[in-house]
């Protein structure tokens, strides 16, 4: 089961970091496309500016299938209203967990996208609040150091 460390909410930076126009490819890319287009600010790219943002470390597997591994950071939004097949931090009876938010008729049901986690089917008399959508995904690619 994933569940969630809330780190606390963005805060602004007036950093802004290179942007590389066409887009990197995968492979191994054109000496002529090594040059800078523009500059673009993370916080307008995420919204970070909006105080409803926050930092979220996952903990857990239930979400590879997904992409969302554990140690990953995700930017969660708690101004959002959970859609269908949502990734949303949902309290339940005061756990936090990181799941795929669902319903099956009134029932909400929090999903995984790992086949080891079947999906949790939330009780009536069960507390439960969704605290945020995610909305983007980070990772660190080397350890610094």
């Amino acid at each position: 089961m994933s569940s969630v460390s809330i780190i606390g909410s963005i805060a602004p930076s007036a950093m802004a970091i290179p942007f590389f126009l066409p887009s990197v490819p995968a492979g191994f890319p054109s000496p002529a496309q090594d040059h800078i287009e523009q500059r673009v600010s993370l916080d307008e790219l995420f919204g970070l500016h909006r105080p409803q943002i926050f930092l979220v470390r996952v903990a857990g597997h239930s979400l590879t299938g997904l992409g969302i591994l554990d140690g990953d950071f995700v930017l969660i939004d708690k101004s959002l209203q959970p859609r269908r097949d949502d990734v949303v931090v949902a309290c339940l009876n005061g756990e936090p967990l990181l799941k795929i938010f669902d319903r099956e008729g009134a029932q909400v049901v929090l999903r995984s996208a790992h086949t080891d986690h079947p999906p949790r089917h939330v009780l009536e008399a069960e507390d439960l609040h969704i605290w945020g959508v995610l909305i983007g995904l980070c990772r660190r690619g080397r350890a610094s150091g």
